[in-house]
């Protein structure tokens, strides 16, 4: 009986992943992710414990928002970034230690790498970076849209699993989702994905939602608050980035949750909008 009723519930588990995914490819550059149940967190994780959560449908985009798209809201508006008025992005240079970022006054989401390591004329389809989660609040009122909370953007990671990446446990797959660092360290500059930093959205593998860049290319700034971290000047990111190497940065899984202050802006740090 405890084999038929495996079995029976193996099939259930199935058609409900097939349902779920159907649904998920709707929308063009929006997939819906339906109202419901989702298992989010892991097991003795201080910050994201294992748990059930309930969300409303919500559409996100399968993409990180590009160089483009914060151009146009910048023609439109004429808005001044943090980075442009504090001139203070912190960017990656070679002979670096590990976590070690350099204070660069040059760097901006024109340049997120510093002037000296050029802009973004070729790199429209790129993520757009250097910018702040208070820059973000304002772009996403001029388009529309709003972030993903910390639950939705971690139930559109996962895609239905529970294990540490939604293609399993293997670290070593992470190379076909995401642009990572696969340098020993950081002293050196490391490009033997074919990119030393962002690469164009969608170069890599899709989620089985048809999420891209989940792992990897840019952290991606969320809504919502940790519990241990109230204070109103502290905003979360989730996934991981070109920056990530295994040697000194695991932050590239489904769980994980980051923090820095909302006026910060990193060479890594992007975001992905709902709508």
């Amino acid at each position: 009986m405890g084999f038929q009723n495996s079995i029976i519930l193996t099939g259930i588990i199935v058609v409900l992943l097939h349902t779920m995914a159907g649904q998920a490819q709707d929308g063009g550059d929006f997939v819906t992710i339906p109202k419901g149940q989702y298992t989010v967190g892991k097991k003795g994780h201080v910050l994201n414990p294992f748990r059930r959560v309930r969300v409303d449908s919500f559409r996100i985009a399968t993409r990180e928002t590009t160089n483009a798209q914060f151009d146009a809201f910048i023609k439109a508006t004429g808005y001044v970034t943090d980075a442009e008025r504090k001139h203070d992005a912190l960017v990656y240079k070679p002979v670096l230690q590990e976590f070690e970022w350099f204070n660069d006054s040059t760097a901006s989401w024109r340049y997120p790498n510093g002037m000296i390591r050029g802009g973004i004329e070729n790199k429209m389809a790129h993520p757009v970076t250097s910018i702040s989660y208070s820059d973000i609040l304002v772009y996403c009122r001029w388009a529309g849209v709003r972030l993903p909370s910390l639950d939705e953007w971690e139930i559109a990671c996962r895609a239905g699993t529970t294990t540490d990446f939604s293609f399993g446990n293997d670290t070593a797959l992470l190379s076909k989702y995401a642009n990572t660092w696969h340098g020993k360290d950081h002293l050196m500059p490391d490009s033997t994905d074919g990119y030393l930093f962002t690469s164009p959205t969608g170069s890599f593998a899709p989620n089985a939602w048809g999420l891209y860049d989940m792992y990897g290319n840019v952290f991606e700034f969320c809504s919502g608050k940790l519990k241990a971290y109230p204070s109103p000047t502290v905003a979360h990111a989730r996934g991981g980035s070109w920056w990530c190497s295994p040697n000194s940065c695991h932050f590239f899984n489904s769980y994980d949750i980051g923090r820095t202050n909302i006026h910060a802006s990193f060479s890594n740090q992007g975001f992905r909008v709902v709508k």
